[in-house]
């Protein structure tokens, strides 16, 4: 992607993350993100198909980040000299929704948050299998995933309803005290 096309993704993700800010995902129009971001219509989608593929882009762009090997340091964390522990990641991972609460309430809140959790999950389970100790073996694979993805995703889900006033740690170490890691 040359300059001119990330500059123009960065408008339109800038724009999104505005509108998110003032108004649930269901109630904003490509119109609006076009406005927003002072870019045309066909400009936007030559980037995106829907509203819902900018929606799993912006999802990506948060997660990606935290499960990169090179990680470096930001405005609300520091997690480039860890241990990758899966503590560590789920911390981590907390801490860019914490930082992103504007654009995560705002597409939680209707029909976008389905999709949200969907794409979320996605990455939990990525996550998870990267750490074998963290999934038994005395039931099936599939079922013990399931569950820790579910059970993550709800803690999650009442994290955010609590306006997030819980530290990332401590939500990610409560989890892991429920789930039983043992680190």
């Amino acid at each position: 992607m040359d300059r001119r096309q990330q500059k123009t993704r960065s408008a339109i993700f800038k724009a999104f993350n505005k509108l998110l800010e003032e108004k649930h995902f269901n109630n904003i129009t490509v119109q609006e993100i076009l406005d927003e971001a002072n870019v045309g219509r066909s400009t936007f989608y030559s980037h995106f198909e829907t509203k819902d593929e900018l929606l799993k882009e912006m999802c990506t762009d948060i997660f990606d980040h935290i499960f990169s090997h090179e990680l470096h340091s930001e405005t609300s964390h520091d997690f480039s000299l860890s241990d990758h522990g899966l503590q560590e990641k789920i911390t981590h991972l907390l801490y860019h929704l914490k930082d992103n609460k504007g654009n995560v309430i705002g597409i939680l809140s209707g029909e976008s948050g389905e999709l949200f959790m969907r794409y979320f999950k996605e990455y939990l389970i990525t996550m998870f299998e990267q750490y074998p100790k963290s999934v038994r073996t005395d039931v099936p694979r599939d079922f013990a995933l399931n569950h820790l993805v579910g059970s993550l995703a709800e803690a999650v889900k009442w994290w955010i309803g609590m306006k997030m006033e819980l530290p990332p740690e401590e939500l990610a170490d409560n989890y892991l005290k429920l789930i039983g890691y043992n680190r």
